[in-house]
């Protein structure tokens, strides 16, 4: 059955596909937006600790194979607003340095550079209010502690997408990072973007129904005229953009390449040089109580460790600790332990490997996440040196500290596997996002981005975004 035409549709509500609705929107042009998932509920569910961590109610389903033919399931969220309803809202802009390729850690160039994407960081800054806050008193004492017994960890403020009434609420203080805000305290793509283009009569979201293929045009299909949805109904537009994010994009650009034959020059790059950081959470307990209730106000960069960050993490207490412990250990351990706990985020830039790739398994078939660590050695190296530097400083602070590696499904992060560039054998879409060789198809999510950088990609993906719905609302 075939629905209204549009402009443009946009398959995923998240930071990239947001940004791009807005734009698009606010240019006059008639948008359809396809987002697999449902509205989030605003009872108070998606800040509690075991539906959201331990029974995993709003989290991906969907199983996935690694490259032993293991099963593992991504860290996913197929929502509106998609991952940035459950981000820790940290908004930081790539170094200079970082659109430059380094070729000594596998780091591939941007195309252009930072005084390109300048002005969309400007406004994605705008839209999303990103701002600093204070350091707690605690934690302000302990990154005091950290510094003079190591001058080589230099602290600097997280720039975050907060509103400030958050701290006059401590449930939502407690349960920003990686909780979905009920009272939109924390900024995201629907409240900062799509919830002001909601009555505009040119923006449609269709929720709850997934993309299922591309539709190519008559006799040609090096054009895409619309999309397929899981109902059966199809919708046309003169442009689609894929911003499902850089596990799900891919796929289906791969499942449409092998429906219809059509050989594209960059179909080797698509699903390739997939990145999504390597991340440790690192625990610590100290003798002393923890106080503070933000807490993820503070980054530590290190000249050592040029690929890598160390963030504080938000809230620790025993019942967040405990849904990660065995339910053998009994309740009282979980709130002694988290009286006095604090974490800590490690992330450092994997480089490009073209053989770490996500891989469709067709519309039946199951998808495979091919990532290997040995491939990007020298990512791995500063990893592991990172966390034993930070562990040593910790430690002569008084404080323990234990780390754990996210592994395959700690994909929130994920990049890389629609990269842009000029090279149409190499990368899969153009500087403004066109998908080599073909006509009306675009990339507008992180699977666009040419590197990882050392800090969290949302701001990037945003600033991606609105670069082009500003491009396409030019041009079409």
């Amino acid at each position: 059955m075939l629905a209204d035409s549009y402009d443009a549709i946009v398959i995923g509500s998240g930071a990239g596909g947001a940004s791009a609705t807005y734009k698009l929107v606010k240019a006059g042009h008639r948008v359809l937006v396809v987002e697999r998932g449902g509205f989030l509920p605003r009872d108070g569910t998606t800040l509690d600790v075991k539906k959201v961590f331990k029974e995993g109610v709003f989290g991906n389903k969907d199983a996935w194979v690694d490259g032993a033919n293991q099963t593992f399931v991504p860290d996913e969220f197929h929502n509106v607003g998609g991952k940035t309803k459950w981000y820790g809202a940290a908004l930081f802009r790539f170094a200079d340095h970082e659109f430059e390729p380094d070729e000594a850690f596998q780091c591939r160039g941007w195309p252009f550079g930072p005084e390109t994407l300048a002005p969309w960081y400007d406004e994605a800054e705008k839209l999303l209010a990103v701002k600093a806050f204070d350091n707690e008193p605690e934690l302000q004492a302990l990154i005091d502690r950290i510094t003079s017994h190591n001058p080589d960890w230099k602290p600097n403020h997280i720039p975050l997408g907060l509103k400030e009434e958050i701290l006059n609420d401590p449930e939502e203080a407690k349960h920003f990072d990686g909780f979905a805000s009920v009272s939109a305290y924390k900024s995201d793509a629907w409240w900062n973007l799509l919830e002001h283009v909601r009555d505009d009569p040119n923006f449609t979201i269709v929720a709850g129904n997934r993309v299922v293929g591309l539709v190519p045009a008559e006799g040609n299909p090096r054009r895409v005229t619309g999309v397929r949805l899981e109902d059966g109904s199809e919708h046309s537009a003169s442009v689609v953009v894929l911003a499902a994010g850089a596990m799900t994009s891919p796929r289906i650009l791969q499942d449409y390449t092998a429906e219809t034959g059509v050989d594209l020059p960059c179909a080797g790059a698509v699903g390739a040089n997939f990145r999504f950081h390597l991340n440790s959470a690192l625990l610590s307990v100290s003798p002393f109580k923890d106080h503070d209730v933000l807490r993820k106000t503070a980054v530590f960069f290190n000249d050592r460790f040029p690929h890598s960050t160390m963030q504080c993490l938000g809230w620790m207490d025993g019942e967040i600790i405990g849904v990660q412990l065995p339910e053998a250990v009994p309740s009282f351990i979980d709130d002694a332990m988290g009286a006095h706990a604090i974490g800590f985020w490690a992330t450092t830039e994997d480089g490009s490997n073209p053989e770490n790739r996500v891989i469709s398994g067709g519309t039946s078939g199951t998808p495979m996440l091919d990532y290997r660590l040995d491939r990007i050695q020298s990512s791995l190296d500063e990893h592991h040196a990172l966390i034993h530097a930070y562990e040593r400083s910790l430690l002569a602070c008084g404080l323990v500290g234990v780390s754990r590696y996210m592994g395959t499904g700690g994909t929130a992060h994920a990049m890389g596997s629609m990269m842009t560039g000029t090279d149409p054998e190499t990368t899969v879409c153009d500087p403004d996002g066109k998908v080599h060789g073909m006509d009306g198809l675009y990339v507008g999510d992180g699977g666009a981005l040419p590197r990882s950088s050392r800090v969290n990609p949302s701001l990037s993906i945003y600033a991606w975004g609105l670069r082009l719905g500003d491009h396409l609302g030019r041009a079409h």
